[in-house]
């Protein structure tokens, strides 16, 4: 693959990364999180390729 391929993609795994991050520590400033656990679906499609990736996952709240 190409270094603009490569780079491109990385920048848009990096934005997903930052941006999923600062939404649920949003989501779950205020809550009582204690020990609970809560499980995570992150869903990723390209338009024009019909693909879907689907990753899942647990994620633990704060002590």
């Amino acid at each position: 693959m190409s270094d603009e391929f490569n780079m491109s993609m990385r920048k848009f795994l990096k934005q997903v990364g930052v941006t999923s991050q600062q939404a649920i520590e949003q989501a779950m400033r205020g809550t009582d999180t204690g020990g609970k656990e809560f499980t995570a679906r992150a869903v990723i499609t390209i338009e024009g390729l019909e693909m879907e990736h689907v990753v899942t996952g647990t994620i633990k709240g704060q002590d």
